[in-house]
């Protein structure tokens, strides 16, 4: 919902066979960067000669380090979406399935921590220019967390309000943990106490 004074960017029409391919190689590039330093290790200059592409094209694409690394963290939920997909979690209830598949989320960011660092920071600094690439993170961790649950094709709107809590926990126990204020139990402790909200909300068809 924009705001009064809001930034929104025009909607841009689908890419082609090449842009397509050309922004993945930017996308690839960057985590690669920020794999290796961090966050400042993300330069658009450095990303835009990694990816032989103009620096003018990359702010087309991209128009901040920001952006980048917000349309990086969507990439990366996406690899680990279908992921899940061919593996999905194998626990009794849709609660254990959700933090089970969490878990392995946190995981996976375990073993890149400096790419994990990198993303959370681009999404702790996003403005509301870059709402487009937030709301894409969110859509795409509410998806992630709609298929543990069980697929729902038409959640109640009592279970998209639980999943908006899983989602907020989940984002704020990466920050703490990057930080190091908590361990990886402490993480999934926290995870699996807010992932019981699923059970509130279920439906008895």
């Amino acid at each position: 919902m924009p705001e009064a004074g809001s930034v929104r960017r025009a909607a841009s029409p689908p890419l082609t066979e090449r842009q397509e391919a050309r922004r993945r190689r930017i996308l690839h590039t960057t985590a690669r960067l920020a794999c290796r330093g961090g966050f400042e290790a993300v330069q658009m200059r450095e990303v835009a000669e990694s990816s032989q592409v103009a620096l003018g094209t990359l702010y087309r694409y991209f128009p901040s380090k920001v952006h980048l690394l917000v349309a990086t963290m969507q990439d990366q939920l996406e690899h680990l979406h279908a992921t899940l997909r061919k593996s999905p979690p194998a626990g009794e209830t849709a609660a254990d399935r959700v933090a089970q598949t969490l878990m392995r989320a946190f995981r996976a960011l375990q073993r890149e921590p400096r790419l994990a660092e990198a993303m959370a920071r681009a999404l702790t600094f996003a403005d509301r220019s870059v709402s487009p690439e937030v709301d894409q993170v969110s859509r795409q961790t509410t998806a992630i967390i709609l298929d543990a649950m069980g697929g729902l094709e038409n959640p109640t709107p009592e279970q998209l309000s639980a999943v908006r809590v899983i989602e907020h926990t989940w984002h704020s126990t990466l920050i703490t943990w990057l930080a190091g204020r908590a361990s990886i139990a402490q993480v999934q402790v926290d995870i699996e106490t807010v992932c019981r909200l699923i059970e509130l909300t279920s439906t008895d068809d």
